[in-house]
């Protein structure tokens, strides 16, 4: 997803306050994405697919999406995250140690330039459908309810989700081949009719 990083530096009553500030913007289409089965798609985040999961739960911020590196968390308000009409914004204020300090010079030089958000799909909590670009034809996934337990800085940022992604693919190929058949089904016994008539 298109993302936009930029380091903001705070004078605080503990000293410089680093802050790395980025957003991600909903109806926004990813790049486009391959499953196991070499089947394309693209995937857009509604509006409030994550508000239902920010209610209840934590959010942390891990550099280069290491658990042993912890950047921020929403419970001490170290990551304050802004879910807005057209998009996801967060805020993250840089620990004072080794990896904080990497962070923040990666994203200062620019080598840091993307954020990968870690979610879970809920169940139900996407819509499959059909898009048209240059010709050919792509599946688009959306997602509207999907949990949000990190957002990591990364150089490489993309989805973790190619297995869920290709499970509820395989579904929405599934459910439009018995649609089709369904159909033809229904055209055939019409045409039976017509002929007995």
């Amino acid at each position: 997803m298109p993302t936009k990083l930029e380091i903001r530096e705070v004078e605080g009553e503990g000293g410089v306050i680093r802050t790395i500030v980025g957003s991600i913007k909903y109806d926004s289409e990813s790049r486009v994405m391959k499953d196991w089965y070499g089947d394309e798609f693209v995937e857009v985040i509604a509006p409030g697919a994550f508000a239902e999961y920010m209610r209840d739960n934590p959010t942390v911020s891990l550099w280069c999406h290491r658990t042993d590196q912890i950047l921020g968390n929403t419970k001490p308000g170290t990551l304050r995250i802004f879910d807005g009409a057209t998009e996801l914004r967060f805020e993250l204020d840089l620990p004072n140690n080794s990896w904080g300090n990497d962070a923040y010079e990666s994203v200062q030089r620019g080598d840091v330039d993307g954020v990968s958000f870690g979610f879970n799909v809920r169940t139900n909590g996407d819509r499959w459908s059909k898009i048209e670009r240059d010709g050919k034809t792509l599946y688009k996934r959306t997602i509207l309810n999907a949990t949000l337990p990190e957002i990591s800085p990364t150089p490489f940022a993309a989805y973790p989700e190619n297995e869920v992604s290709v499970r509820s693919l395989e579904e929405y190929k599934e459910s439009e081949l018995r649609a089709s058949s369904k159909y033809e089904t229904e055209k055939l016994l019409l045409q039976i009719d017509l002929i007995l008539a």
